[in-house]
């Protein structure tokens, strides 16, 4: 079968491999229907990616072929979320809610990757919520963006969003049109995007009809958008980029005691020249998210069924496995892309 991998900086190659077999009773092996190109795996693959795990795809979706002698409520031909770290939801960790901390989280993964034809699925994560059934009005490809969507999910309620807050969401990539896509949903008051691209602003403010948007780079941001707020700023500030200069412009949009959301992915050993003595006299509150538990999962799931959600309409590009490769380039430009899928083929 057919996986996907980082061949150095900037490549991945499509490699044949063996397929996974049930290693354990509690095993479930999956065929792969659609999985999401993340920005996490494009800092994987042109960045310093930083957390322990190298492996490309963790957006997938798709069919069981087979399960273990234990497993039950799962059986072959169901339709699945796959979940690719799943917590043990007992450590210190856990108890405190804090779940993408357990020491397990990072540990648990998927066999070989979510870009492979076929996805092992251990025992450790079908345990432990890591396979969600298909309700029949969800598509694979929908089914796909469960995941970035749950940690976006994840994202707003660290920040404490309230109805009628007042957002702004630096990086107009898919996990920057989620949170919009959200924030709507949730009643937010003013919605501003800022990119430095012009096709995904424009998707921004024609397809979700955001309050406006800004090109990070012009004069005066910080003035434009408190003109926008009433002279305080926004409520909430969602980086959604990994480019450090999104995180010091937050600040400066950020009213006092508002929350800035550290969300996108930046390089490993990335240092930020931030006036602190700002940030604590104006009470700001910094607050990074990294990915998402199976509470957050199920919700995303509830959501996308319930239709408060359109996730569909963030797909601009499917590619098959075998042209990964640029897929993952098609998505790493975003020329005329929001998200990006690989199927099976």
């Amino acid at each position: 079968m057919k996986a996907v991998s980082v061949k150095g900086k900037g490549l991945i190659s499509v490699n044949e491999v063996a397929a996974p077999k049930l290693m354990g009773d509690g095993d479930v092996l999956i065929k792969m229907h659609a999985c999401g190109v993340c920005g996490s795996d494009l800092e994987k693959v042109y960045g310093q990616y930083g957390m322990s795990s190298a492996k490309l795809g963790h957006e997938p979706s798709g069919e069981i072929i087979s399960v273990g002698k234990s497993v039950k409520d799962l059986d072959p031909a169901d339709r699945v979320f796959i979940h690719h770290h799943v917590a043990c939801y007992s450590c210190h960790f856990c108890r405190h809610g804090d779940y993408t901390m357990c020491d397990m989280y990072q540990k648990s993964n998927i066999t070989p990757c979510g870009l492979s034809e076929q996805i092992l699925v251990p025992e450790w994560n079908v345990s432990r919520g890591g396979l969600i059934k298909l309700p029949g009005n969800i598509t694979f490809d929908e089914a796909s963006l469960i995941e970035p969507l749950a940690c976006c999910i994840r994202s707003l309620n660290k920040c404490n969003f309230q109805k009628g807050d007042d957002i702004a969401v630096i990086g107009a990539g898919p996990a920057g049109m989620m949170h919009v896509m959200l924030a709507k949903a949730f009643g937010a008051g003013k919605i501003i995007v800022l990119d430095v691209n012009d096709f995904r602003m424009n998707f921004a403010k024609k397809k979700y009809g955001v309050t406006e948007t800004f090109n990070p780079i012009e004069k005066d941001i910080p003035h434009k958008i408190k003109s926008l707020t009433g002279t305080r700023g926004v409520d909430v500030s969602i980086v959604a980029t990994g480019n450090e200069r999104a995180l010091i412009q937050s600040v400066e949009i950020t009213r006092k005691a508002g929350k800035i959301m550290l969300f996108g992915v930046p390089s490993k050993g990335t240092e930020v020249p931030i006036d602190l003595n700002k940030i604590y006299s104006s009470e700001q509150s910094l607050i990074p998210c990294y990915a998402s538990s199976e509470i957050e999962t199920n919700q995303a799931l509830k959501l996308i069924t319930e239709r408060q959600i359109d996730v569909k309409s963030l797909i601009t590009h499917r590619f098959g496995i075998n042209s990964a490769d640029e897929a993952i380039r098609c998505a790493h430009e975003a020329k005329d892309a929001m998200k990006v899928i690989v199927t099976s083929e």
